[in-house]
């Protein structure tokens, strides 16, 4: 066994940093908001299947039930916020729900900011 986690180890520091980085789109929902409810109708289904959702796959907390352990910029307000988290610490936020087309350029233009290269996730 020891053996084995020396070489996993090994293996571990040999990989790019992003590749070990765990990086996710943490949405902050309640119940009753409409614009959740829109985004859940417009974009939920499809959104792990692509690009974006390889690279930073969704994971949802209820704002006011839950406290997600995420070094957040400043407090989240509104729902939804969508938040982007990289080991625990936000790299970037949509506050609100603009839309199906305006929130893929949203959220392309933060996962460009936070350098991930949705080319190399598939």
């Amino acid at each position: 066994m020891a053996a084995f986690r020396a070489l996993l180890l090994v293996f571990l520091t040999w990989l790019p940093a992003p590749l070990l980085a765990e990086t996710y789109l943490l949405m902050a929902e309640e119940d009753g908001c409409y614009w959740c409810a829109q985004w859940n109708k417009e974009v939920s289904a499809k959104y792990p299947k692509t690009p974006e959702g390889q690279a930073a796959p969704l994971r949802r907390y209820e704002l006011y039930d839950e406290t997600p352990d995420v070094e957040f910029v400043r407090r989240v307000r509104f729902t939804p916020t969508f938040i982007l988290v990289r080991d625990g610490t936000e790299l970037g936020r949509i506050e609100g729900y603009p839309g199906e087309d305006f929130f893929w350029g949203l959220l392309g233009k933060m996962l460009e900011d936070a350098r991930i290269d949705l080319d190399k996730t598939g």
